[in-house]
């Protein structure tokens, strides 16, 4: 292929992680042949402290490097970026380079600079989730869900925090040069999974609030040690010593969804373990994980996920499949 010349955005108080994760993406895909010419540019050239202390030498200054001819151009977030959209020559570069770019993506909080150019108006965009309500507050003509790992409306591209910067840049290669050549990367780096961009940003777990007392706690516990149990409103009120009603209102309470939509998030995730970690029929799985029929998978992928099993399952097996 002809090499894409690819600009990373960076400045005072950018996350380390937003550079050097989608930066070794490129340069992995790029091997051999002509592949990507990956630069990074700042306010100023020079030495560019990250939120984390590292210093890295941003080759160019907004001054110094032509806004044009640039295939993709990625922006880093970090902490700094409160400071950073505040900069107008640097929200000028990043619209003047947005205008005649291919690509134009971010990653986490990096999206406000982005929207900072006024281009982001109307879009679907995500960011870290932790950024969600301050994204929404000061720029409300966006459409802002924090739900997915990352998203792409139209040619622009938004990720959410840190590591999914690594999950976009794959993305954008497998736009570039296929599926094969993405897992090929993805093995190169050892990343065990390649998510699609409408995984949650969270598992499970993670997600949801934590339990905050015995009952559901014992409740919560039974679901995880065996998603495919039945695992009815009766059985887990039985499991926890509570009327279903009571179960019900504290369940809901605290971890902020009710027993039923948590139990399928669970019977989800483990569908996606089962689909990613080997062979076995879909409709196996989807009795094995509790959610019955392949149908019934079906369904509930598509609310959580965006994909069908036997897509999620085709794109997004284990580096080990692929080897």
């Amino acid at each position: 292929m002809q090499q894409r010349r690819v600009v990373f955005v960076i400045f005072e108080g950018f996350q380390s992680l937003d550079l050097a994760g989608p930066f070794e993406v490129f340069q992995q895909a790029g091997r051999p042949g002509p592949g990507y010419d990956c630069l990074t540019v700042a306010p100023v050239a020079g030495p560019v402290r990250s939120a984390g202390g590292l210093r890295v030498h941003a080759e160019h200054g907004i001054g110094d490097l032509d806004p044009t001819g640039i295939d993709t151009l990625v922006v880093a977030g970090g902490n700094g970026v409160d400071d950073a959209v505040r900069d107008p020559a640097l929200v000028e570069w990043i619209a003047e380079a947005s205008a005649t770019a291919r690509r134009i993506t971010s990653v986490c909080s990096g999206v406000f600079l982005l929207a900072a150019t006024g281009l982001l108006d109307g879009r679907r965009v995500t960011t870290h989730w932790s950024r969600d309500a301050q994204l929404r507050r000061e720029h409300p003509g966006l459409t802002v869900d924090t739900r997915p790992v990352f998203v792409r409306d139209g040619q622009v591209w938004t990720s959410a925090g840190v590591t999914a910067g690594m999950d976009l840049a794959l993305a954008l290669v497998e736009d570039d040069l296929g599926r094969e050549a993405a897992h090929t990367v993805a093995q190169q780096l050892v990343l065990f999974l390649r998510r699609p961009g409408s995984q949650a940003q969270f598992s499970v777990p993670l997600w949801s609030a934590q339990p905050a007392s015995d009952p559901i706690r014992t409740a919560v516990a039974a679901v995880h040690a065996d998603p495919g149990a039945p695992h009815t409103l009766a059985d887990l009120a039985d499991r926890a010593g509570l009327s279903p009603r009571h179960l019900q209102r504290r369940f809901t309470a605290e971890l902020g969804v009710g027993p039923a939509e948590y139990v399928e998030r669970v019977r989800v995730e483990a569908a996606q373990r089962a689909l990613t970690g080997g062979d076995e029929p879909v409709t196996a799985i989807a009795r094995r994980c509790g959610l019955g029929s392949s149908e019934s998978l079906r369904r509930a992928f598509h609310r959580h996920c965006g994909v069908t099993p036997t897509d999620y399952r085709n794109r997004f097996r284990s580096t080990d499949d692929h080897a």
